[in-house]
């Protein structure tokens, strides 16, 4: 079963029911096979079979529609964020190697980017549903390179993220969700995924930046739920107070994941949802979802990321790959039929290396204590998490070394109330550097959350003896 395959089955059982609303417009479960259809024939008539499509994740319905029909036209769909800076597009595209890229992205340059309204035909053939061996996406992350990593899930690999995720969470049909995430990133897609594959209705936000369209929307469709990461509730908090406490009683559920969340805004969220099953995960691109805590029922083990998903083993190993007693600190490992197949095109011993046995290894730091709670202790990786978006120091340092007096740079991440992390500069100068025009000048190539909060000129770069960058150094 594939949630392409459960969608189609929504469209002729309950073909009626809206199955997504963006501002005035509202789509039924029949009117989305159809348009699936629709851009599955386009797809079909100009693709092969296993051919990759970029596709501009920009949470309209159009992209619902494109991502669901490339798969069904036997695609290997790759979404990524439209403000996607050119070096990573053109690292993504060199990897990927795409038949199409489509949508709309304000940096593609010299790329071309078919509109989604010109993916559309009438139907014109049948078609037949993935295999759950087949690839479905490519979601690029960053890896400790800085050079995007291009994760392969298969349609198993979604459905049985989609499968653990509803079941912990207690989706239903009966659910109305705003989905204010991006879709470019693992989160925001399970959700788009969870919800239509239980037959729930999607209502489509921009982002949490106007909290009149948030409060808007949640009163006028009647939202039972949403996905936030933790800088989203600190905005909710710091726009709106405590006005999310009129909808405790319409709220059944909300999903919180992708980065650090402190006891404070976790205990604020259950005192003004009494009632609601709040939800955070802990999981990454490879491994979807893989912990969960539920606040109220866990209220022990708050700033533990809470127990393994359904269907899913978490063990912690030690460093040569040993398993290690309870409440001993070791790598976070996860088996799961929802861990990813691999690493598009890269050798399978690269992707194999990632395993102590049928475990995948996190690179995440932590144990599990006497009652069987995971604790993080920290990121064994050099990545920076910035409200759940993943920063490479090394693309950051790419752009840095670039700029007129900066001989050197080296990037970490450091301790953020609000975004969990910030990146912070540290900078071997030839000379006087004004670093406000840094600024201005990473902004011009980076999205805005890679841009440094902070900058600190140092005289050297610690590094190995072979030269790499000891970036965890400069975190003492």
């Amino acid at each position: 079963m594939t949630i392409e395959q459960l969608i189609h089955g929504h469209s002729q059982t309950s073909g009626q029911k809206t199955a997504l609303v963006s501002g005035d417009t509202e789509i039924s479960y029949a009117g989305l096979w159809e348009e699936i259809l629709k851009k599955a024939s386009w797809f079909s008539a100009f693709a092969q079979r296993g051919d990759r499509v970029i596709l501009s994740a920009n949470k309209s319905i159009e992209f619902v529609y494109a991502y669901f029909g490339a798969h069904l036209a036997g695609l290997i769909c790759v979404p990524i964020d439209p403000e996607t800076n050119p070096t990573r597009l053109a690292r993504i595209i060199d990897v990927s190697r795409p038949k199409f890229v489509a949508g709309e992205l304000r940096n593609s340059g010299e790329t071309k980017v078919l509109p989604f309204g010109e993916i559309r035909q009438e139907v014109s053939s049948s078609f037949d549903f993935p295999q759950e061996n087949d690839i479905a996406d490519l979601l690029f992350t960053t890896g400790t390179t800085g050079l995007p990593k291009g994760v392969a899930l298969t349609f198993k690999n979604q459905m049985a993220a989609a499968d653990n995720i509803n079941t912990f969470i207690r989706n239903t049909a009966e659910d109305i969700e705003l989905l204010a995430l991006p879709v470019s990133h693992s989160f925001g897609l399970g959700r788009l995924r969870c919800v239509l594959g239980k037959g729930g209705t999607l209502v489509m936000l921009g982002s949490f930046a106007s909290m009149k369209k948030f409060f808007g929307e949640m009163e006028r469709c009647r939202v039972t739920g949403f996905g936030m990461v933790p800088a989203s509730w600190s905005y909710i908090l710091k726009m709106s107070g405590d006005k999310i406490a009129r909808f405790a009683s319409q709220l059944r559920y909300i999903e919180i994941g992708s980065a650090f969340m402190s006891l404070e805004n976790k205990q604020k969220l259950m005192q003004l949802l009494p009632d609601t099953r709040i939800c955070m995960h802990y999981g990454l691109t490879e491994a979807s979802r893989s912990a969960f805590i539920s606040f109220h029922d866990d209220g022990e083990h708050l700033m533990s990321v809470g127990k393994p998903s359904p269907n899913t083993d978490i063990a912690i190993f030690s460093e040569d790959g040993m398993p290690v007693s309870a409440g001993e600190d070791g790598e976070i490992c996860v088996k799961g039929s929802h861990v990813c197949s691999g690493y598009w095109g890269q050798p399978s011993e690269v992707f194999a290396s990632d395993f102590f046995g049928d475990y995948f290894r996190t690179g995440d730091w932590g144990h599990i204590d006497g009652d069987g709670f995971i604790y993080m202790v920290s990121r064994k990786k050099e990545i920076i998490n910035v409200g759940g978006k993943k920063v490479s120091p090394i693309e950051v340092e790419e752009v840095l070394d670039t700029i007129d007096g900066i001989e050197e740079s080296a990037c970490i991440g450091i301790r953020d109330d609000v975004l969990g992390e910030k990146v912070k500069a540290f900078c071997v100068c030839s000379k006087d550097v004004d670093f406000g025009q840094v600024k201005k000048v990473l902004m011009n190539n980076l999205e805005n959350y890679k841009v440094p909060d902070s900058f600190e000129i140092v005289e050297s770069i610690p590094k190995t003896a072979s030269g790499k960058i000891q970036r965890l150094l400069l975190k003492n």
